[in-house]
């Protein structure tokens, strides 16, 4: 069965957005992955389908109803497939857990809007929050479209080259080294020789110390995991500062 992604949403018209195109949205007309989304609206209350009420104890802007929410994931098969609820408050994402999901079945994702979603619902539904990090967007679309590329860019026959994932950013604990191709020199910067030397072994080392230190500066904090971490099968342990 092929990778299965539901959105419930309040803005269906918001996919496949960027999913439709590139290496994911021929994977998707190829028929490597399948997505659907669900209309929260249809499950409102009322005449004018409402999906949202002022929160509990006051405050500004509005809250998702659990009832309203609990219908809409209760329609969807979950077929194995976890639930998650694209939220700033939810663990962070990353790329192990992106690997983890695209192992999987699938995913069932919850885009909220407004000021958030009734608590039990989160509760009773047992949805697992994730955020992409320390901001706030209008909605979750945008988020799941992100989570959803991450995924299916590693599904089995999507990616032109699978070699090429193997050496992007977090991957190896670290962030990717420099990358280059022609010309040789532009505006008066070169290409280092060493990419152009034809000595892999070098080329290797250069861009494995180049992959350390852009992330020893930029994310000192996946660098000393990266430090602790056992060393990769096949490669020598890292010597230690």
């Amino acid at each position: 069965m092929p990778f299965h992604a539901t959105c419930l949403t309040l803005l269906p018209e918001a996919f496949p957005g960027v999913l439709g195109v590139s290496i994911v949205g021929n994977g998707l007309r190829d028929g490597l992955w399948v997505l659907e989304t669900v209309d929260i609206r249809s499950f409102g209350i009322g005449k004018h389908r409402n999906v949202d009420d002022t929160p509990s104890g006051g405050g500004a802007g509005m809250v998702m109803r659990a009832d309203v929410a609990a219908a809409a994931i209760d329609s969807v098969e979950r077929a194995g497939r976890p639930l998650i609820y694209l939220s700033p408050r939810g663990r962070p994402l990353t790329q192990a857990r992106v690997r983890e999901l695209a192992k999987g079945p699938g995913v069932i994702l919850l885009c909220g809007r407004f000021e958030g979603l009734d608590e039990r619902v989160i509760e009773g539904r047992g949805l697992e929050e994730v955020s992409l990090g320390d901001f706030v967007l209008a909605g979750g679309e945008v988020a799941a479209l992100a989570l959803l590329e991450a995924c299916v860019r590693l599904l089995p026959g999507v990616a032109g080259n699978a070699e090429s994932l193997t050496e992007e950013s977090f991957e190896t604990g670290l962030l990717e080294h420099p990358q280059y191709t022609r010309p040789q020199v532009w505006e008066d910067r070169e290409i280092p020789a060493v990419l152009t030397s034809g000595d892999h072994a070098k080329i290797r080392a250069w861009r494995r110390n180049q992959a350390e230190e852009l992330t020893k500066a930029r994310r000192p904090d996946l660098y000393a995991a990266s430090r602790n971490a056992p060393p990769v099968q096949g490669t020598r342990a890292k010597p230690r500062d």
